[in-house]
């Protein structure tokens, strides 16, 4: 039992020393010092590097800050003492500060953690969110209990490269280019379902030296000829997709629970970037 203890206790140490370290880096420029007195308080890396491990601990704002209080060593990862730790109503409310770069970018960087296989999937689902007030709902046109989540990832580590949310329900071909061109140089072949058949997605890819497997609508016999055609062993790992969405439910929630739109986005980047994460660390 001991030695289990041990290794979880090292296991988070490694989470949150490359959390922290991805933090800086996804802020540009000089890291700001931890904690300055007056305005300027603490440095927004460590606001998005406490975020990283209550994502990762599952914890509320506040029960994260009660247990950091008790673990002095990894608070001073993050290079602050216990006395120094920040209230939860701070950390909570400096989230919706940070512009969406900067968690996009924690988001890439944590990508690059891993060496990507020569397969990509594409694939979309919904993520719940909690129930808003009426007069909410109205205000901000919240027409949708899920958020349209769709996510490029690596079928041979299971990173998360790229996130798509939407209120709306756009089509899936015309999210799956605008999350390609922003990939390009981490796809070899990228495999999806008939959600993306496109001919106009096929050919871009090729175009920029992307082999698609992408499942053809069979509306006439062209489109079962080149389901035919498709080589399946290739295409059957855009399962690995749906593992991924499996993963991220099963560990970091099923429900996105913060109340405004942009904060839901941020939280779903969140989660992916902290599942990139912890799988590099898992492999040490």
């Amino acid at each position: 039992m001991k030695r289990e203890e041990e290794f979880v206790s090292s296991k988070l140490a490694r989470f949150t020393d490359r959390v922290v370290s991805l933090a800086q880096k996804a802020v540009v420029g000089e890291p700001d010092p931890t904690f300055q007195e007056g305005e300027d308080g603490y440095a927004d890396w460590v606001i998005v590097a406490i975020h990283g491990l209550r994502e990762y601990l599952d914890h509320t704002y506040r029960r994260l800050l009660d247990v950091l209080h008790e673990m002095h060593g990894i608070v001073a990862q993050l290079d602050l003492t216990v006395a120094d730790l920040p209230d939860f109503t701070t950390v909570c409310t400096r989230k919706q500060d940070l512009e969406m770069r900067i968690w996009r970018v924690l988001l890439r960087l944590s990508a690059e953690l891993h060496d990507l296989g020569d397969v990509q999937a594409i694939d979309a689902t919904g993520m719940d969110r909690i129930a808003a007030s009426q007069h909410y709902a109205k205000r901000t046109n919240y027409t949708f209990e899920a958020v349209k989540t769709t996510l490029l990832s690596d079928c041979e580590t299971g990173a998360i490269l790229d996130i798509h949310c939407s209120m709306k329900q756009p089509h899936d071909s015309q999210i799956g280019w605008q999350m390609v061109k922003r990939n390009l140089d981490k796809l070899n072949i990228l495999t999806a379902d008939k959600g993306y058949d496109w001919w106009l997605l096929r050919q871009r890819l090729r175009a920029e030296g992307v082999k698609p497997v992408i499942k053809h609508r069979e509306c006439g016999w062209h489109g079962i000829a080149n389901n035919i055609l498709q080589d399946d062993t290739i295409y059957h790992q855009r399962s690995n997709a749906e593992s991924t969405f499996f993963a991220l439910r099963r560990k970091y929630g099923e429900i996105v629970r913060a109340r405004t739109w942009f904060g839901q986005f941020r939280e779903l980047v969140l989660k992916c970037a902290v599942r990139n994460i912890e799988l590099s660390v898992s492999h040490l």
